[in-house]
């Protein structure tokens, strides 16, 4: 696994089952207020990853992409903390951006994964994790993880420890 800079790793997942279990991974660590934000094309993985976070944040729904719904509630079994899971695909405006209600979520410190953040623009905050997909066979993908901000530093930091057994 590269670290191509002290805030930014870079893998390789080789399935769709593998995707998966890396999003569990990193949900088993979100905390109230984290963004992740999930970029790449179609079919790339975004949803895939999105299965396993839910799961490990403690979730026992369903996960599909919120396409055409744009934000998905995920709550967790334990305290029913809810998990929003945002597709901004269809978002072409600032207007439309606002009719979804994440700027509320954003200010109330709502736990959020966000598939095509490129569409958000000024409304993404500045902490974030960063996950981009690049398809490398059909079910190949090169994942990059890119911290902004000191929390999510210390999340890519444990899920780097929690998935691949050190830092560093």
């Amino acid at each position: 696994m590269p670290i191509l800079n002290q805030q930014t790793i870079e893998f390789i997942s080789h399935s769709v089952d593998q995707t998966e279990r890396f999003g569990r991974r990193l949900g088993e660590l979100l905390q109230m207020g984290d963004v992740v934000c999930l970029s790449g094309e179609l079919g790339a993985g975004k949803t895939a990853m999105a299965r396993g976070v839910a799961l490990g944040w403690g979730s026992r729904y369903r996960v599909t992409s919120p396409t055409f719904t744009l934000i998905n509630e995920y709550p967790r079994t334990s305290d029913g903390r809810i998990l929003y899971h945002m597709d901004s695909y269809r978002l072409d405006s600032e207007d439309d951006v606002l009719t979804t209600g994440i700027e509320d979520i954003l200010l109330d410190g709502g736990t959020v994964l966000i598939e095509w953040p490129e569409q958000l623009g000024t409304f993404l905050p500045a902490d974030r994790l960063w996950i981009s997909f690049d398809p490398i066979e059909e079910t190949k993908r090169r994942i990059r993880i890119e911290a902004h901000g000191k929390r999510p530093f210390e999340l890519m930091t444990q899920f780097q420890k929690s998935s691949f057994g050190k830092n560093k």
